[in-house]
């Protein structure tokens, strides 16, 4: 079976430079070809909320939203009377991208987990799973989604996605032990990602995702060039190399716990 014949799930998209450049209904028509059914447009600010639920509500049948505030928007004031009008819709099935990243700003810390607090009581009331980035903060990422994981009213296999899984195994464990997804990125196929590629081995069946974060980081061998969804096919390519199994295993098992973790209906029902 060819991976054009099989149906995957692009769980992380950034689709705005696409739309602004009017380029978006051919990248969604190559993800189509390549058997990429479904993926989330992903939001992070006040504009790129707002347009992930009209890509969402205008591609209904391949494209959903999450609408959230992520942590470079720790100075704009974010307005949650607006993105929780947008959390309502139903073509909004996720609240992200959020999180906290510690590598450039670390002195923003105490501003970001606040905010990251913030996103995470909107997931909560909202009963949406959160899309979340972490990076080179680990204790405070684990702390705030353990308080997540504790207050959490919904579907306990819907807390949340750990999108583009950067971290150790240890890490990795301490998120899976929370109920936590992980997704993996074209990362994972880069040729100085070996340690990368054992936590995907480590990682359950039904906590796998895969994503492209598009338009950046391309997997190989379009590394450097601009990603689309299309091309995640080449991330669950690797994962079936290193999980010793069939690409069409990885593609079934991937789209059933996207499906899953963000409540979309069965496809057929579409």
């Amino acid at each position: 079976m060819t991976a054009a014949a099989l149906c995957f799930f692009d769980s992380h998209a950034h689709l705005d430079a696409f739309d602004e450049e009017g380029s978006l209904p051919d990248t969604l028509a190559r993800a189509r070809a390549a058997g990429v059914q479904r993926l989330i447009a992903i939001g992070g600010s006040a504009s790129a909320n707002q347009r992930a639920v009209q890509l969402a509500r205008l591609h209904a049948g391949q494209v959903r939203a999450a609408v959230g505030f992520d942590r470079d928007e720790i100075a704009s004031a974010p307005d949650w009377a607006a993105a929780e009008l947008l959390l309502a819709d139903p073509a909004t099935v996720a609240v992200g991208e959020t999180g906290l990243d510690y590598h450039y700003t670390p002195e923003t810390a105490d501003a970001q987990r606040l905010l990251f607090q913030a996103n995470l009581d909107r997931a909560a009331r909202f009963r949406k799973p959160v899309v979340v980035h972490t990076r080179e903060a680990d204790e405070d990422t684990v702390a705030l989604l353990a308080g997540h994981a504790r207050n959490w009213p919904g579907d306990p296999g819907r807390l949340g996605v750990i999108h583009c899984f950067t971290g150790s195994a240890a890490l990795a464990r301490r998120l899976l032990d929370l109920g936590y997804l992980i997704s993996f990125s074209g990362i994972v196929t880069f040729k100085n990602a070996a340690d990368l590629r054992e936590v995907a081995r480590l990682v359950p069946a039904d906590r796998l995702l895969v994503e492209t974060d598009a338009p950046f980081l391309a997997p190989q061998p379009h590394r450097g060039k601009r990603n689309e969804p299309g091309l995640v096919v080449h991330v669950a390519e690797a994962l079936a190399t290193v999980r010793n199994d069939t690409l069409q295993a990885i593609a079934e098992l991937t789209w059933e716990n996207a499906t899953r973790v963000f409540g979309w209906e069965n496809l057929h029902n579409e």
